[in-house]
């Protein structure tokens, strides 16, 4: 399954994995303090002050479509494991994969169901039940039902 990945993807990866490591801090941070001791050997000049505020912006530069890249990557392969496993799992609904493509608007809509289900859960002091979102209000009143039947005393 793994298929050979261009160039870019590779220097991505590894580039990605460097600039994240201790070494690339280090560096970063002995950069700028031999930057300032020669502060004073160059008086402290506009070129000297340059030289950082044209290197860090650069890399800066460089680094956001790096790290956007990492984590378009990262946010697809979570994506789609998530779907998986929402898609494997019989309990589950499967309208809810790929609800990443959803506006704005309907993923706040999601956001107070579950909201809503977790303050019905939260009033029977059961935070541990969840539900699908299909049969989410049949679940809660049948839950709901049984545990009522069971709390009466049989006559």
């Amino acid at each position: 399954m793994k298929k050979k990945s261009n160039f870019f993807e590779r220097f991505s990866n590894w580039a990605t994995a460097a600039t994240g490591s201790s070494a690339a801090f280090i560096l970063a941070a002995a950069t700028i303090v031999i930057w300032a001791v020669t502060g004073p050997i160059f008086h402290y000049s506009e070129t000297w002050q340059l030289i950082i505020n044209t290197g860090t912006t650069i890399v800066t530069f460089l680094m956001v479509f790096l790290i956007q890249k990492s984590q378009n990557k990262d946010s697809k392969a979570i994506h789609l494991k998530l779907n998986e496993l929402l898609a494997s799992h019989e309990g589950t609904s499967n309208r809810m994969i790929n609800i990443e493509d959803l506006t704005e608007e309907e993923l706040d809509h999601l956001y107070k169901f579950y909201r809503q289900l977790s303050d019905l859960a939260e009033k029977e002091n059961d935070l541990t039940k969840t539900h699908s979102i299909d049969a989410a209000e049949e679940n809660q009143q049948r839950k709901s039902s049984s545990r009522k039947a069971i709390a009466k005393p049989a006559k």
